[in-house]
């Protein structure tokens, strides 16, 4: 079984279910959505130079 396919199976499985509810609930939440902008910028300025 290849890892691509592990990977489905586990997110199709109830505890991938529940990881994935889990993530698009704490995404939701505006201080973390301003996080990962702050990280995508501090990521993004760093290739650029």
């Amino acid at each position: 079984m290849s890892l691509m396919q592990r990977i489905t199976a586990f997110l199709r499985s109830p505890r991938g279910q529940q990881l994935v509810d889990r993530g698009r609930r704490e995404m939701a939440k505006p201080q973390n959505q301003a996080r990962l902008r702050q990280l995508a910028n501090r990521l993004s300025s760093t290739r650029r130079r």
